[in-house]
């Protein structure tokens, strides 16, 4: 996003339509600062140019009295356009035809789901609908894709996502998918999905990441899937994510068969009064016994814990390390709560004052550092603490068994599971 400054993130709706439709936009009508990096003319591309002066009011050829360059200047080849900018500003730095500036605020008026600052004031967009019926979407187009490129420690192989639903019916008061894509969930049959993957095992991927807010959140297009990939010798290897509430013991052992190798688990806490303050709706025994389940299975469990929600203490930290100890899980991931924007816990971090001074947007992540400062639970006490839990749960033999295998898996991802490795390991120092 490089060239396009005034872009910080697609949230809300479809934000891979809003996202495209701004860029076109801005293909049209570029932000003066990315003009110099506009699309480069071809060869050819500048025949019939006609020596005009910035800002001028009219196109080059024959000129009519109704002729408006906000009319007409969309219409111009990319490249042409392109050059025409390069020639205004070379001519003159400060070329900036008002007529310019009002026809790009009006068309970034007209996208659906955007919001963005006119001058000093900050423009909110209506919003995108969402899509319905995700089978009405076009397969992607994986083909165009360096696909044999795309390695990962622990995947043998070339792989790719599929997008498998949108939404997820959960009330986790931490979560930005109810901002992007709301409580509602919306499927693809599993022939459409299974479509996909017949493409990608044709194109010679081996390897599926099944992507969704809640893969399991509908387990008879779940059942689908699995029956579909075994029935029709579709033999891939895939993961995908799940809560510990949306499986059962038959579930998990047709995954299994199907393919499954690794599932993400959303565990976030081993304290129970945690849990019921972020509203996760599940309780550390479930998560024992879906675990449990998946690993009789032969499916790998990853785990993903939250340190710094509120009501958090250094005993309920200390709780949710050695519950993570005590799980069949074979990775982990400690995050630092990140508030976004949009969520209950966003809100409650603004009301009560909990953001560190001098936060930045861009700051706001679930990495190493934190945004976080509550009076009994310091910026520094979370890092620390994020750092104990990383460091007594990896140095075990399990864990480090698992890193190794990682190491091992792929000769083309070894050297990124090693850097992954080193780095982890300079940070839990501190």
């Amino acid at each position: 996003m490089g060239p396009y400054p005034a872009l910080d993130f697609a949230l809300r709706g479809e934000p891979e339509l809003t996202l495209r439709e701004l860029l076109d936009t801005l293909e049209v009508y570029p932000l003066h600062d990315a003009i110099p990096l506009a699309l480069s003319p071809q060869p050819g591309s500048d025949a019939g140019l006609r020596t005009g002066r910035p800002g001028a009011s009219a196109p080059p050829g024959p000129q009519t009295a109704e002729d408006d360059p906000a009319s007409w200047w969309p219409r111009l080849e990319p490249a042409f356009r392109a050059r025409l900018e390069r020639l205004f500003r070379e001519a003159d730095p400060a070329w900036r035809p008002a007529w310019l500036e009002r026809a790009r605020e009006q068309a970034l008026g007209r996208i659906k789901g955007l919001v963005w600052r006119r001058g000093g004031e900050v423009v909110v967009n209506p919003d995108r609908p969402f899509i319905r019926d995700l089978d009405d979407l076009p397969l992607p187009r994986h083909d165009l894709l360096p696909l044999r490129r795309y390695r990962a420690p622990m995947v043998r192989g070339p792989y790719a996502f599929v997008v498998t639903s949108r939404g997820c019916p959960a009330g986790c008061r931490f979560c930005i998918k109810h901002v992007t894509n709301g409580s509602a969930v919306r499927f693809r049959s599993p022939e459409s999905v299974l479509e996909e993957i017949a493409q990608l095992v044709t194109l010679g991927v081996r390897e599926v990441h099944m992507y969704a807010d809640l893969f399991t959140v509908n387990r008879e297009q779940v059942v689908g899937i699995c029956e579909g990939l075994l029935s029709r010798g579709l033999k891939i290897r895939w993961m995908c994510n799940s809560r510990v509430d949306f499986v059962d013991e038959e579930l998990l052992r047709l995954m299994a068969r199907a393919g499954c190798w690794m599932i993400a688990w959303g565990l976030e806490s081993g304290d129970e009064g945690m849990l019921r303050r972020m509203n996760k709706g599940i309780r550390p025994e479930q998560a024992e016994q879906a675990l449990r389940w998946a690993k009789a299975a032969g499916i790998m469990n990853w785990g993903y814990f939250i340190i710094g929600l509120p009501g958090e203490t250094e005993t309920s930290i200390r709780k949710t390390i050695d519950y993570a100890k005590r799980l069949p899980l074979d990775l982990v991931l400690f995050h630092i709560a990140a508030p976004h924007p949009g969520t209950p816990f966003f809100f409650e971090v603004v009301e009560q004052g909990w953001f560190r001074p001098g936060t930045r947007w861009e700051e706001v992540d679930m990495d190493r550092s934190t945004v976080l400062d509550y009076p009994g639970l310091s910026a520094e006490q979370l890092e620390h603490w994020a750092r104990v839990a990383f460091r007594e749960w990896i140095f075990r033999p399990g864990p480090l068994l698992t890193y190794l295998k990682a190491l091992l898996s792929s000769p083309s991802s070894w050297r990124a599971a090693l850097e992954i490795g080193l780095e982890s390991l300079g940070w839990a120092r501190g």
